[in-house]
């Protein structure tokens, strides 16, 4: 995990922390959202805005929603269902192993709950090689 503790997390954060996780590769890097990937596989990514992400005052489109891969669905369940908690999901998303995040959200966790959600994204869709690698460098703790 990187430095900044307990402070509260920034959009700049997601990209530190993706990037620090190993054998990342970035898609989007020239203008399109940022899809961060490992072994071909998608962990963590920027969304463009659609019908299914809305603003339910208005029914604006959300421009700033960020996906993140979870490990399985009870922890989906986990982050989404408290209603005071900054993850949501929505129906296209049933089913899928993932919870989004609105950018202008992110402030509500701190940069050590965002590293771990990055790092659980990343370990989700990591070879068991290379994930088994990464966690015996850095235990739990």
């Amino acid at each position: 995990m990187t430095g900044g503790g307990s402070r509260p997390a920034r959009v700049e954060d997601v990209h530190e922390l993706a990037l620090a996780m190993p054998h990342v590769t970035i898609d989007g890097v020239d203008g399109g959202n940022p899809v961060y990937r490992v072994g071909g596989k998608s962990f963590v990514f920027f969304r463009n805005p659609r019908p299914d992400a809305t603003n339910p005052e208005t029914g604006e489109r959300y421009t700033d929603v960020i996906v993140f891969w979870v490990p399985s669905e009870a922890d989906k369940q986990a982050l989404v269902r408290d209603e005071a908690s900054p993850f949501f999901t929505t129906a296209h998303f049933n089913g899928h192993p993932s919870v989004l995040l609105r950018a202008a959200r992110i402030g509500e966790l701190t940069h050590s709950e965002l590293a771990e959600v990055v790092q659980d994204a990343w370990l989700s869709r990591a070879s068991t090689r290379r994930g088994t690698a990464w966690l015996s460098a850095h235990p739990p703790t």
